[in-house]
């Protein structure tokens, strides 16, 4: 599903973000990767949606090749890649059903069958009352939960977040997570990129511990204390 071989990341200052990472995610697994503020997550992260390219090392997704992927087929490629970010990221212009139906028109499906798409989302993240609503108009949560919508209506793979919860309080951290486990229920591969230390130890996931462009740590199953 996700394999990385021997990738390492170096930026213009010469600083390496990524030293020689070996990393496997099998189809339909649930991770968590840590670590404190510059220790490669979102590089990681980046690299896996060909936000940029690797120094050096072989990146496969659902079998593909991604270091020979060019612009004109990435399109194709992220379509089997939902994304989940820390400021969800949604248009303010548009309702709560015209923003998760934008990501169906993205990649062309047909307008007869966007509708009945849309809103069954809506209802999986328990929002199908609001799909007139504008982001404006909801708390921090319930954006959260538009834009998990957004990230899954196309039925993805993948579903890689970044920092999903680093806004919200507990509760709603809770309700995100909930919303992502079923998720992953429904067979799609997760990755959560986090810094909340409750989450990672009581969810009992497998979590990937990332330090100055290593991993140093990879655990099954919460066999693992989580300290930055």
């Amino acid at each position: 599903m996700i394999v990385l071989e021997n990738v390492s990341k170096s930026y213009t200052s010469g600083a390496p973000a990524l030293n020689s990472i070996n990393l496997t995610i099998e189809k339909g697994e649930f991770v968590f990767i840590v670590g404190s503020s510059g220790s490669g997550k979102s590089t990681l992260i980046k690299l896996l949606l060909k936000e940029l390219e690797p120094t050096s090392g072989k990146i496969y997704i659902n079998g593909r090749y991604l270091n020979k992927i060019n612009k004109r087929k990435l399109p194709l490629l992220r379509r089997d890649i939902g994304v989940i970010f820390q400021d969800f990221r949604l248009l303010q212009d548009r309702n709560v059903f015209d923003n998760v139906a934008f990501a169906q028109k993205v990649v062309e499906v047909p307008n007869k069958l966007i509708r009945g798409k849309v809103l069954s989302m809506l209802s999986m993240v328990g929002l199908l009352e609001k799909y007139k609503s504008f982001p404006s108009e909801m708390s921090g949560g319930e954006q959260q939960r538009v834009a998990i919508a957004r990230a899954l209506v196309n039925n993805p793979a993948i579903l890689l977040c970044d920092e999903p919860t680093g806004n919200l309080d507990p509760e709603n951290s809770w309700e995100i997570m909930k919303i992502l486990e079923e998720a992953n229920r429904r067979g799609t591969t997760v990755v959560v990129v986090t810094h909340n230390h409750d989450i990672v130890e009581k969810m009992r996931k497998r979590v990937i511990k990332m330090d100055s462009g290593n991993i140093v740590e990879d655990a099954e199953k919460g066999g693992y204390l989580y300290e930055d």
